[in-house]
């Protein structure tokens, strides 16, 4: 017998047109429950004139795509762009507005909350935010299972920016915020292993490993090299996508290159995204001429050709969570050069489908880049690994199974509240 459908609440910190990894997961997310007959309310972030003119002019799959669907509704919250990042926004405290009404007028089976950390206010140390848990307070006058997804490794964030040193005053109060915080949930998914051990060595409750996150893996195909960004171009590509930030490591790669343009001849650096230090990086990377572009932003058919393209994917970033542009590279069939952070362990296979390198070394980062384009056969055979290494995380594979979790979950949670499952 056919299951019946959900009813699924969603409430995302970050939605197109704010581009972020985040954004596109939650809409593919929605898109994909849609196809399915599921009725979704999606409580998404506005975009307003605060923001950047860019921002809502970016050719995003987002709202639009979803209109035509009979069984969409959503609520855009009030926000207002971060302090130190305007091109992405932070919600209104909750005397703006009241997710707790939302709710009650929409009635759901089950509440996702993405990016549960942003909506609460995390990203700015409360001096913006919701500043209360997102679904909870409907949660307990109802007992609908609310269930956070876990996205952003805020304590390494923490730790990026406040240093080691001023980390360490911070770090014993972490486990009373994680433990209070996960209470919250009546689940706490984490698309990785290993920031699942690290977030539960620091009291997160309630909480476990399910692969929720996936990639498109047949809009990501090497098949996608029939549209070259550069096609006149033949020079060894280094492809790095993403956001344009400190905590990304993206200075990292201007040390690294001259390192890898001193063995490989005519290499190419090509840097796609936007950020608060892009304007930065773009006058650091004049020293190298042409050796180095730093394109913007990509989208559509565009962004597919450069990761088809492309010879190695390098991520320096410390601060990932099953990167999606990682993931997006191997799809590509394009082998990934990343630093050691927790979850690029599940996602490269040293030797098979790339290397990882030590946290923030450039050496190191630059020595695996070239063992890769000196060995003809080595990068061969990590080209032709790459995309069967990630199919197990085909993003219809993976909602699949999430759908079937979602009726577990409701069903566990009817049972306790009445003894009689869904």
């Amino acid at each position: 017998m056919l299951k019946q459908p959900l009813r699924l609440a969603i409430a995302t910190g970050l939605y197109p047109p704010f581009l972020t990894g985040v954004s596109v997961a939650v809409h593919q997310r929605v898109k994909w429950f849609l196809q399915q007959g599921h009725e979704v309310f999606l409580i998404h972030p506005q975009i307003n004139n605060q923001y950047p003119p860019n921002v809502g002019k970016r050719p995003m799959a987002g709202l639009d795509e979803l209109q035509k669907y009979p069984n969409f509704t959503s609520f855009a919250f009030p926000t207002q762009p971060l302090i130190f990042y305007k091109s992405l926004p932070q919600p209104l405290s909750y005397r703006h507005w009241d997710d707790t009404k939302l709710l009650e007028n929409f009635n759901p089976d089950v509440v996702l909350v993405e990016e549960a950390a942003q909506m609460r206010g995390l990203y700015s140390l409360f001096l913006q935010g919701y500043g209360r848990p997102i679904a909870v307070e409907y949660a307990k006058k109802t007992g609908t299972p609310t269930i956070s997804l876990f996205h952003t490794d805020i304590v390494a964030y923490i730790q990026y920016y406040l240093g080691n040193q001023l980390f360490s005053l911070f770090r014993p109060f972490l486990p009373k915020l994680i433990k209070q915080f996960s209470e919250s949930y009546y689940l706490s998914l984490f698309s990785s292993k290993e920031q699942l051990a690290k977030y539960q060595a620091m009291k997160c409750q309630r909480s476990e490993y399910f692969p929720y996150q996936g990639v498109d893996c047949e809009k990501f195909d090497p098949k996608n090299i029939i549209y070259n960004p550069i096609p006149s171009d033949n020079r060894p590509t280094l492809l790095f996508v993403g956001r344009i930030t400190a905590e990304k490591n993206v200075n990292q790669l201007l040390d690294i290159y001259p390192i890898v343009a001193e063995k490989i001849k005519d290499v190419h650096l090509v840097i796609i995204g936007s950020g608060p230090i892009e304007e930065q990086i773009k006058q650091n990377a004049q020293q190298f001429g042409s050796g180095v572009t730093v394109w913007g932003e990509s989208h559509g058919e565009e962004l597919l050709g450069w990761f088809a393209r492309a010879d190695v994917f390098v991520n320096p970033s410390v601060t990932e969570n099953f990167c999606t542009t990682n993931n997006e590279a191997l799809a590509s069939g394009t082998p990934v050069v990343a630093a050691v952070a927790p979850s690029t362990a599940e996602q490269v296979i040293p030797g098979h489908n790339g290397f990882l390198a030590e946290p923030n070394d450039t050496e190191d980062f630059a020595d695996k880049i070239i063992q890769i384009l000196e060995n003809s056969q080595l990068k061969e055979n990590m080209t032709a690994n790459a995309r069967p290494s990630i199919l197990e995380f085909d993003w219809s594979a993976c909602m699949e199974k999430f759908e079937l979790k979602l009726y577990q979950v409701i069903s566990e949670s009817q049972k306790k509240l009445t003894g009689v499952g869904l």
